[in-house]
């Protein structure tokens, strides 16, 4: 188990694991011989949520769980000391993982956390003003800060279109180099979020989606590599299953959910088992208004 990490003394790290009962459920259908003494895989450990309720409702399962950020690691760690004898955390990237022995269930919720966003000091949001970095680790890589510095402004419009789908990224892009090139860099996200607001005609400035949502969604993806991690992992993960396991995937964009369905559709040692993706019920979506963006999808590992 990882050791508390500095960080986590000024931040605490509660995060409510989204499509919880979904994700039970899918584990519930698993034949006895993969639970009685199997291995979940939780790519993405977080605060542990998932894992915890997965362990506790099956007692006989292990688990191995990866996270790359170290103040998540931390907060796990805490909140699954009661488990401590059935859980192994590890550090990593899930895109650098390898296991040694095969699992019943490899789980991937690729959404950014609560604690994550809600922290001004990881740079993630701009509804608090905090320091351009949006590393998952925040101890290894280049910030959003440094991106934006040393692309060029073609290459930060392609970063905004490719992982944003933003309709704006030219504008977008020519004003924030024209910024950095005349101001210097931005103090922090609160006047990055302006300058992209601005780019915007005033009737699309203060709609329900706050106009730098799509350009930050752009720049955490690719200061993270996320769809190329997220690629690596749809590649691997079915090789970790043992006959009749299962991969799970919750995904929060469409970037994300068109590579996990074609994985699912087109690999051949994977069996769908969702046709569609599985959504939050109104319930969640009552509880934890963030969930409404989340996608399920669910494969089963053919017996080859």
């Amino acid at each position: 188990m990882m050791q508390d990490n500095s960080l986590i003394k000024s931040f605490t790290f509660n995060h409510l694991p989204v499509l919880a009962e979904e994700v039970l459920e899918s584990i519930n259908a698993l034949p006895k011989e993969l639970l009685d003494g199997g291995l979940l895989i939780d790519t993405t450990l977080g605060g542990g949520g998932h894992c915890d309720l997965i362990l506790t409702r099956h007692p006989n399962l292990h688990a191995i769980g990866i996270d790359q950020d170290p103040v998540a690691r931390s907060a796990a760690a805490e909140k699954l000391k009661q488990l401590r004898t059935r859980v192994e955390i590890k550090g990593s990237n899930f895109g650098d993982f390898s296991p040694t022995k095969k699992a019943s269930f490899v789980l991937a919720d690729l959404g950014v956390s609560s604690p994550q966003v809600d922290d001004a000091k990881r740079g993630f949001s701009f509804n608090k003003d905090g320091p351009l970095d949006m590393r998952m680790n925040p101890e290894r890589g280049k910030t959003a800060g440094d991106l934006i510095a040393q692309l060029s402004e073609k290459e930060l419009a392609d970063v905004l279109y490719r992982y944003g789908e933003e309709r704006l990224s030219r504008k977008i892009a020519r004003r924030i180099k024209a910024d950095l090139a005349t101001k210097g860099p931005y103090k922090g996200t609160l006047a990055l979020a302006y300058a992209i607001a601005g780019c915007y005609p005033n009737k699309l400035r203060y709609g329900r989606v706050h106009p730098a949502t799509r350009s930050f969604q752009a720049l955490r993806i690719a200061v993270n590599k996320e769809l190329e991690a997220l690629e690596t992992l749809l590649k691997e993960a079915p090789n970790w299953l043992n006959p009749g396991g299962v991969l799970g995937v919750i995904s929060f964009h469409s970037l994300e959910d068109r590579l996990v369905k074609r994985a699912f559709l087109e690999d051949e040692r994977l069996e769908r088992i969702t046709r569609k993706p599985i959504i939050a019920s109104p319930k969640e979506l009552s509880i934890n208004p963030r969930s409404r963006s989340a996608k399920y999808r669910i494969a089963k590992r053919i017996d080859q």
